[in-house]
């Protein structure tokens, strides 16, 4: 802990701050999260997950952003969300099924990515929606208060984050779905929430709400009611080109980025954590890759958030006779190489299918047997209908 004063501000820098901002679209706020260090208040952490599709390349870039709250000292939570997923229609609505596919493949899948990441998953805590709220009288008046708080128009605009498009018509049910969302947060006393942009909305409602909150409120390790800090990761390109391609002239980057971002629903549009190595080549070889586009580009997305986080480096293998190894320092050098011409795009998506087929072996070895083959059957099974 650095030295602090008695009201809680730093003297000196945190060098948590930096583990817990790093590789990052957006902290609300750095200020907020300081505060929570210099006070000595344990950081507790969430990021919860729709029970929907398989996990992707994603989901690994979320839990390697876990392993650095884990890294940072923040109790973590993995909320397995099957009431959110019922309300959303998804896996036909069943929530027997939605429960079993919560506790079963994705509690499997995303211990597997996390341990992929390097991380350990016996330091992860899994808690189900459906445990959380049952007999538990604190959650819906927590959630009472959250709604008292805001306006419909407000839950309206905020069904974005379920994937729906802002003035869609909806059933009620799909209303009272971020109100829950920010009643998650106060409820499992959440001071430090994940989730990528697309879920923005749910947590800027959380910080504008919880200086009312009088069930459930967040305190600093002083007793000060605080807001909880919020943090967004990035959203990962899918591998298939875009309905529009170049991008029209004015386009917003961020709603662009968001079109063409990696999707459960589309196998061909994903790498799925236990894909078989021969798949996941096949996939990236028919990967969009532009050789004129940095920004949009799938390959050099995936090394930006995948590969230089972890290990700082990006190395593609080749024989003599095509020039020998190759070596990038950073993703400003792989970059120039590529738009300069001196990385073939063959070169970029075989280096990045190997990178892959060596990083998700611990997933893979976790549906290896019989038990997980039947936990992916069984999915791929439901999403079929």
């Amino acid at each position: 802990m650095p030295p602090h004063t008695a009201d809680g501000t730093l003297t000196a820098v945190d060098p948590r701050i930096d583990l817990i901002t790093r590789n990052l679209e957006e902290v609300l706020t750095r200020e907020d999260l300081a505060h929570l260090l210099a006070t000595g208040t344990p950081l507790r952490h969430y990021i919860g997950f729709e029970i929907s599709g398989k996990i992707h390349l994603g989901g690994m870039l979320c839990m390697s952003k876990v392993k650095d709250f884990v890294d940072a000292g923040a109790h973590s939570t993995i909320f397995l969300a099957d009431w959110h997923t019922w309300i959303n229609d998804k896996l036909g609505g069943d929530r027997e099924t939605i429960r079993r596919v919560a506790v079963g493949y994705f509690q499997t899948g995303l211990s597997a990515a996390f341990r992929a990441c390097g991380g350990d998953p016996s330091q992860l805590e899994f808690v189900l929606a459906s445990e959380l709220y049952h007999h538990n009288d604190d959650y819906w008046a927590t959630l009472i208060d959250v709604s008292k708080s805001t306006t419909l128009a407000r839950m309206q605009r905020s069904i974005t984050i379920m994937g729906r498009k802002e003035g869609e018509s909806v059933d009620f049910a799909k209303l009272i779905y971020p109100p829950m969302q920010v009643a998650d947060i106060f409820s499992m006393q959440i001071n430090l929430a994940q989730a990528g942009m697309d879920q923005r909305k749910a947590h800027v409602i959380a910080r504008d709400v919880a200086s009312k909150m009088r069930v459930s409120p967040l305190h600093d390790a002083t007793g000060a009611q605080v807001k909880p800090v919020t943090v967004h990761h990035p959203l990962l390109l899918g591998l298939k080109k875009p309905a529009t391609w170049p991008p029209p002239e004015g386009s917003d980057v961020a709603d662009y980025v968001a079109s063409m971002k990696m999707s459960k629903s589309e196998r061909n549009a994903a790498i799925f954590v236990h894909d078989p190595p021969d798949e996941i080549r096949a996939k990236v070889r028919k990967a969009f890759c532009p050789p004129d586009s940095v920004a949009f580009n799938p390959m050099l997305d995936w090394t930006r958030k995948l590969i230089f986080p972890r290990d700082g480096e990006f190395r593609i293998a080749r024989t003599a006779d095509h020039g020998g190894d190759l070596r990038f320092a950073d993703a400003a050098e792989l970059d120039e190489a590529f738009l300069g011409g001196a990385l073939h795009p063959a070169d970029l998506k075989h280096g990045v299918a190997e990178w892959l087929v060596e990083a998700l072996e611990p997933a893979r070895a976790a549906f290896a047997g019989p038990d997980g083959q039947r936990l992916i059957e069984e999915l791929d099974a439901l999403l079929a209908r």
